[in-house]
This record gives C-alpha cells, structure tokens and sequence, in this order.
C-alpha cells in the first residue's frame, strides 16, 4: 500500500492539550440542543440563556442606524473613540461614586474578553500565580485563568450564607501567590448580592496583599431590586487595583450588539493592547449605539428592571410551591436558583444534572443544572438555573 504524504501530515496533526482542557459556556452547549428539538417540532420552553426578551430601546437603534449611515464603519482606536470613552467614564462616575477618567476606559466586543484580558496582564504562567473566583459562578473565570497557565481557586458561596460571599473561606484561600480575585455582583448564577459590609471586609483583607488585583465583574450592576448597588471600587484605595467590568448586553437588552467596557487606570493601557491583538477594536457604530445608550433617556431600562422584579416574585413563589424545591429570593440580576435535592429524590434521579435532562425530555422545560457552573460544593445538595428572561405568561 501507498501512502500518499498528505496522509502521514493528517497523521501528525494534533490538537493542543490546553486546547482540549479549555471549558465552555455551557448554557450555549444546551441552548443549541434545545434548538435543535424546537427545529424538529417540539414545543419547549427554554429557561437557560441569560438574554433579556425586551427589544433594544429605539434611540439607541437609530444612534447606530445613523452612525451607519453616516460612514461610521472604518477601524477606530483599540481603546474605543473618544465619545464612548467619556460616556462610559461619565456612567461609571455617576452609578460607583467615583472619579472616572475616559483615559482609564477601553472598549471591546461584548464583556467576555475582558476576563481573559485581565487575567493575562496580572497573571505570568509557570509563576504559579493564583485567580479566586466565585463556585457556583460564570465558567468562563475558571477557564479562563486554566487557558493563561494560571491557577483557578473555587470560592465556595453556600446557600445557608444566601450565596453570598465568604469571607472566612476567602481569608483561607487568599496568599502571596494570588494575582487576582474575581467578584461578581449582583452573580450568575443566583442572583445574590455582596453586602457594603462584605466588601469593607474583602478590601480590609487585601490590605495585606498588595500584588492582588480585582476583577469586579458588574454586568448586572443596574438590574438590582431590593437594594442600591455598591461597587468595591468605591471603598478607599481599591480603585486603582480594581477592574471594574460593565457592558450594555443586560441593561439595555443588547447581548448580539457584542459591547463592553471596563476601567482601570493602570491597566487600561495593557488591555487595549490585548484588544488591537485580538478584535483590534469594538464595531465603529455600535460604539456610537454605547454613546446613546448610557446618554441618552434611561426609561426603557428601568421598565425592564421593573418587569425583572415582578417576574422575579412570579417565579419564586411558583417554584416553592412545588413539592420538592426551595428557593431563595434573588437580590439582583435575573436568575433562580432553587435547590432541588428532593426533587431529584422524588423523581428517582441522581443528581442536578439527570434531573435536567428529566425536566426537558418529560416537562418540556430548559433549565441549566450544577455542573454548568462548576464543581458542586460540599454538603451543598443540588441546583438548577432559571433565567426568568422570559415573558409573566411563559414563567
């Protein structure tokens, strides 16, 4: 037998081991599922993605229909242009309580590059350098801090605490070797929210590490019901060592528009640096749409926030009426995350995970379970995850 060159090169052709170790989002993995039965004929109703059903208000529409218009489609600075810039510091300014330089602002496509941006410019691999970050929690922090050859260290944020953060385990687990923290509040995926008392603990504990940055991952910052938001980069002598990260996906109903922004002084140069390496900037017109969007009339958005509480009451009370769950109430954000263990017992299942699979295959309904948000925690029973995006009839 022959075999032809091309097919020895087929034969050493290898994908990279750092490659196959990285994680995903897996609520993208079920929605794709789902998608797929609903193209087959089924009729399910999807629970799993956190995208807000509200169309984008119609000002920041015709801001980026008349950007288009206007010839605003070329390349602009890494950074984002000079109008973006300033709305977003003036935003961050009036909504954290603090003084925002446009200069300390970049801009990128959606809010998920800037996790990875952060990471790589306080973390130097084989260095054994330390990322915190919240368990359960968003997948991409573990991720991505494994993908810059950094170690990710799960804090554990336990329902009896009300998923809030623990600050004896976080004073455990924070050392010398830790390069960053990751806070995320109001969190996906259950919806709690950090006290001004806890960050006042977080920010006196890391007195005592100077080299640890924060990653303050607010994307949920204005969909808050019962309290006002605070940021840590409001307490004294935390915002020049914190990344505070925002973006329009969830306030204003804009997940496929693709903006986010962060801010840090000290940073901000080495992150748009990472930026021209990756998207070399965000789309020219929707920098504009991001100019109208936190300028321009702020009603539509607070008729969402005010939607999100009602339905937030809807949900929980509906889910701690059926035998065999028990729900907290959600502080923020738009997501519930009931314990399931009994059902799970009730339904003859094993865990979160086959209980999914039940619910969808039997109930028709999609949800996302435990292991889409990392390892279970000890003694924790188990979880799953509405995303209540969704219409007062469908809930």
């Amino acid at each position: 037998m022959i075999i032809k060159e091309d097919d020895k090169m087929k034969d050493n052709l290898e994908v990279s081991q750092r490659t196959l170790n990285m994680g995903t989002e897996n609520s993208f993995v079920v929605l794709a599922e789902v998608n797929k039965r609903i193209s087959k004929g089924e009729d399910i109703l999807s629970f799993c993605i956190g995208q807000p059903d509200f169309p984008t208000p119609k000002n920041i529409v015709d801001a980026a229909i008349k950007a288009l218009r206007d010839g605003k489609t070329g390349y602009t600075a890494s950074a984002g242009i000079p109008e973006a810039r300033k709305a977003v510091a003036d935003y961050f300014s009036r909504t954290r309580n603090i003084k925002v330089d446009p200069e300390s602002v970049v801009l990128d496509c959606g809010g998920k590059p800037f996790i990875m941006y952060t990471i790589g410019c306080v973390t130097t691999p084989g260095q054994g350098h330390e990322v915190l970050y919240p368990n359960p929690g968003y997948p991409i922090y573990r991720s991505q801090a494994t993908l810059q050859g950094a170690k990710g260290v799960a804090l554990p944020l336990l329902e009896k605490k009300g998923f809030v953060f623990d600050i004896d385990e976080f004073k455990k687990k924070i050392n010398e070797k830790t390069r960053l923290l990751v806070l995320n509040s109001p969190h996906n995926p259950t919806g709690s929210v950090i006290s001004k008392n806890d960050l006042f603990e977080i920010a006196e504990t890391l007195e005592k590490y100077p080299k640890c940055w924060v990653f303050s991952d607010e994307i949920y910052s204005q969909i808050i019901y019962d309290d006002e938001f605070n940021s840590i980069a409001s307490i004294k002598n935390m915002q020049e060592r914190t990344v505070i990260l925002d973006g329009l996906s969830k306030t204003y109903s804009m997940p496929g528009w693709r903006l986010g922004f962060i801010t840090n002084m000290k940073l901000a140069k080495h992150i748009s640096t990472w930026v021209l390496n990756n998207t070399s900037c965000a789309a020219h017109m929707t920098q504009w749409a991001c100019v109208e969007a936190l300028n321009g009339k702020q009603d539509e958005a607070k008729k969402m926030v005010k939607e999100f509480k009602e339905r937030r009451d809807i949900i929980v009370d509906g889910l701690n009426s059926i035998k065999g769950f028990s729900c907290l109430k959600p502080g923020g954000a738009f997501y519930a995350w009931p314990n399931v263990t009994e059902a799970c017992k009730i339904t003859g299942v094993k865990d979160s995970e086959e209980f999914r699979i039940k619910l969808l295959d039997e109930a028709k309904v999609a949800v996302l379970a435990d292991p889409h948000f990392g390892a279970l925690n000890k003694n924790e029973g188990f979880h799953v995850r509405f995303s209540y995006a969704r219409s007062k009839k469908e809930i």
